[in-house]
């Protein structure tokens, strides 16, 4: 099973940017699947961005317009940029892979519960 590991969390005032990364311990050389999540707490986690190796993506909509999800396939990392961060967007951030050629393009975290693989996440605080 591939490992991940997340690193770029931090503490930033309102209005300021960070940039999570994502590094993956397997080549991905063929469609897969990877997104981000996030967790406050005494919240379920939700997902905030997902990508698709054809180059589609999706946000919620409450970082719509915000964040940037990305990929760089040669060193196998994903990207997380996040601008314009409020105090909402304070929580543990996770990414997370599914590396099947038969992936789904999906904002069903039930999806990802059950066929992603894991990181260990990486905080976010966005003080006011």
């Amino acid at each position: 099973q591939v490992q991940l590991v997340e690193s770029g969390g931090g503490s930033v005032e309102a209005g300021g940017s960070l940039r999570l990364s994502c590094i993956a311990s397997e080549y991905v050389n063929s469609r897969h699947c990877m997104g981000w999540f996030r967790q406050a707490p005494g919240d379920e986690r939700e997902v905030v961005a997902i990508f698709d190796s054809t180059g589609s993506t999706f946000y919620a909509s409450s970082v719509q317009g915000r964040f940037i999800i990305s990929e760089d396939n040669v060193k196998n990392i994903l990207y997380l940029q996040m601008n314009s961060l409020i105090p909402e967007d304070t929580a543990m951030y996770y990414c997370a892979a599914d590396l099947r050629p038969t992936c789904v393009f999906t904002m069903s975290y039930e999806y990802w519960a059950l066929y992603g693989s894991w990181g260990q996440g990486t905080q976010v605080t966005v003080s006011s």
